[in-house]
C-alpha cells in the first residue's frame, strides 16, 4: 500500500501536469474544466467497481445473486437499484471513462464531454443543474482535453482505493486553485488546518451542521471525518456563487456525503429561514461590502436576546454573527473565521452589536490566529464562537458571565515563504483548552501568554474589546497590532460613520434653530 507521502507526491505530480496543460486558459476558469473531469472519473470508477463486484457475485454459486441464467444476470447488471442502493450513481455508456478515453483525441471530444455531462444529469436526479455543458464553448484544444483525460486515466486510479485517491486529488486541486487565484481563492476554500481546528473545537457528533457560506464544502467533509459516522450528521448550506456551489456539491458526492446546499445570498435571501442547527461552522468573506439598505430593520436576525443588533453598512461581519445566532438551535454552538478588526471595531453599529452579543451572554470564546494561514493573503484572522449552551445545560458548564480567550499568534509552522499551517499538536492544544472550559468538573484553562477565562466585568473594563492578548497578558489594552490592510478600511468606515453622525447633528441643530425663529 502506498504511504501518505507517496500519495502526496502523486497529487503534486497530477497538479503540475494539469497546470502544464492549461495553455491560454486563465486559472480562475481552468478549475471549471478540470474539476468536473475528476468528478466524472470518480463517478465512472465507482460504477465500474460496483459492476465488477456484481458480476462476480452473479457467477458465485454461494452468492444470493447467483441464478445460473445469463438473461437474469444481464437484468441484474442493468438494474439501476443495484447501484443506487450502494450509493453509486448511474453512468450511461456515453459517460463512462472508458468511452471518453477511447475518443480522447477525437475532433469532437469536447462535444462528447458535454453530452456525457447531460447524460449524467438525465440519469441521476441528484445531479440536476450540477453539470452544465461547458467544454464545447471553451478555448481548450483537443490536445489539452486529451491530456487531461489521459492524466486522470493513470493506473494508480484503478486500485481498489482509486475512488478515495480521486477524492483526495479533488481536494488537493481545490486548495491549489485557491492558492493560484489569490484573494479570489478565499471565496471557495478555507485552509485545512483552520477547518480542522474549528471542527476539533466544535466536536460535532450528531444533529444538523449548517454552513451559510459553504464554499467548496470542506467544512462538511471534515465534520463527517471527525464523527466517523456520516449517518449521525445532516448537512445544510448556502452559497452565493453558482460555480462554487457546483464545486461544493461535487466535493460532497465524491466523499460519499449528501448535503442540501442551496444557491443564494445568505444575508439578503436566506434559503433556510426555519432551520435551526446544532453546529454552525463557516468562513464568510472577510469585511464583505453588502447592500445593507436592502435589509428590513424589523428582520428577526437583529434581535439579540433582549437587545437589538444594528445593521452594519460598512461591512457584513456582524450581520454574519447575527445570522448564525438566529440559526442556532437551543444548545447549539457556532464557530466562524473573522477578520481581526471585528474584535475591536469602534464603528458605532458594529460596536453596539458586539456589546449586545457580549452582554446577552452569547460570545463563548475568541481565538486569535497567526498570520499567513491563508495562501491568498498574509492578513491574520481570528475565530469567534457563539453558543446557546452557556447556562449550565446540555451537559456543559455554566459560563454565561465569562469568555475564554486564546492567543495562538505564536503557533504554526511555515510551509513555505508565503504560508503557515497549524500542526496537529497545536490544534489539539487549542481544542483541549476549549473543551476543558466547557466541561463540568474540569480545571479552567489558564496558561499565561496562551489562554485565560476572563469575567465579563473585565471585558467591560476594556470597553468590550475582544483581543485575546489583552486578557492573557501578551498585549496591552492600547497596543495596536492590527494589520494595515484591515485597519485602513476599518478606519475609513468609522470616519464615514462620524461624518454621518455629524450631518445628522447639524440637521438637528438647524431644525431647533428654525423652531426658535
Amino acid at each position: 500500500m502506498a504511504t501518505p507521502n507517496n500519495n502526496l507526491d502523486f497529487e503534486t505530480e497530477l497538479w503540475q501536469t494539469a497546470v502544464n496543460l492549461r495553455g491560454t486558459v486563465a486559472p480562475a476558469e481552468y478549475k471549471s474544466y478540470v474539476l468536473p473531469l475528476v468528478f466524472m472519473r470518480y463517478l465512472s470508477l465507482r460504477y465500474e467497481q460496483r459492476y465488477t463486484q456484481l458480476k462476480m457475485e452473479l457467477k458465485e454459486p454461494r452468492s444470493p445473486y447467483y441464478t445460473g441464467d445469463p438473461e437474469m444476470d444481464q437484468f441484474f447488471l442493468t438494474d439501476p437499484s443495484e447501484y443506487t442502493k450502494h450509493n453509486v450513481l448511474l453512468v450511461p455508456a456515453e459517460a463512462r471513462w472508458s468511452y471518453l478515453r477511447q475518443h480522447a483525441y477525437a475532433d469532437d471530444i469536447k462535444i462528447k464531454l458535454d453530452a456525457a455531462l447531460r447524460a449524467l444529469e438525465e440519469h441521476n436526479p441528484r445531479l440536476a443543474n450540477l453539470l452544465p455543458p461547458l467544454y464545447a464553448r471553451s478555448n481548450l484544444t483537443v490536445d489539452q482535453v486529451a491530456g487531461l483525460i489521459n492524466l486522470f486515466s493513470k493506473d494508480k486510479f484503478e486500485r481498489p482505493d482509486g475512488s478515495d485517491l480521486l477524492g483526495r486529488a479533488y481536494m488537493y486541486f481545490i486548495a491549489n486553485f485557491a492558492s493560484t487565484e489569490g484573494n479570489r481563492g478565499g471565496e471557495f476554500f478555507t485552509p485545512l488546518s483552520i477547518v480542522r481546528l474549528l471542527v476539533e473545537m466544535l466536536a460535532p457528533r450528531q444533529g444538523v451542521v449548517f454552513d451559510p457560506a459553504a464554499g467548496s464544502g470542506g467544512m462538511f467533509i471534515q465534520a463527517e471525518a471527525f464523527t466517523h459516522n456520516r449517518h449521525s450528521l445532516s448537512f445544510y448550506g448556502q452559497e452565493s456563487i453558482e460555480t462554487t456551489l457546483r464545486l461544493g456539491k461535487m466535493n460532497l458526492l465524491m466523499h460519499g456525503l449528501d448535503g442540501d446546499i442551496k444557491l443564494g445570498n445568505s444575508l439578503l435571501n436566506d434559503q433556510f429561514p426555519a432551520l435551526r442547527a446544532d453546529t454552525i461552522i463557516t468562513n464568510p468573506p472577510f469585511n464583505l461590502r453588502w447592500d445593507a439598505d436592502k435589509l428590513d430593520d424589523k428582520d428577526a436576525r437583529l434581535n439579540i436576546g433582549y437587545q437589538k443588533g444594528q445593521v452594519t453598512a460598512g461591512n457584513a461581519n456582524y450581520m454574519w454573527l447575527m445570522h448564525y445566532l438566529y440559526h442556532l438551535a437551543d444548545g447549539g454552538t457556532a464557530g466562524t473565521v473573522m477578520a481581526n478588526g471585528a474584535m475591536t471595531t469602534n464603528q458605532t453599529a458594529e460596536k453596539q452589536t458586539r456589546t449586545a452579543l457580549i452582554e446577552e451572554g452569547y460570545i463563548d470564546c475568541i481565538v486569535q490566529l497567526p498570520d499567513k494561514l491563508f495562501p491568498s493573503t498574509g492578513i491574520p484572522c481570528c475565530l469567534f464562537f457563539l453558543s446557546k449552551n452557556r447556562s449550565g445545560t446540555h451537559g456543559r458548564r455554566a459560563r454565561r458571565e465569562e469568555i475564554l480567550f486564546i492567543d495562538a499568534r505564536q503557533l504554526g509552522q511555515m510551509l513555505n515563504r508565503r504560508q503557515r499551517q497549524l500542526t496537529a499538536a497545536e490544534i489539539g492544544r487549542i481544542a483541549a483548552a476549549y473543551h476543558a472550559y466547557r466541561s463540568p468538573g474540569e480545571a479552567l484553562p489558564d496558561e499565561a501568554g496562551f489562554c485565560r477565562v476572563a469575567p465579563l466585568a473585565e471585558v467591560r473594563q476594556h470597553d468590550y474589546k475582544l483581543t485575546p492578548g489583552i486578557y492573557v497578558g501578551t498585549q496591552a489594552d492600547d497596543a495596536d497590532d492590527e494589520p494595515y490592510e484591515e485597519k485602513m478600511p476599518r478606519l475609513t468606515d468609522e470616519l464615514r460613520d462620524l461624518f454621518t453622525q455629524s450631518d445628522e447633528l447639524q440637521a438637528a441643530i438647524l431644525a431647533d434653530l428654525e423652531g426658535l425663529v
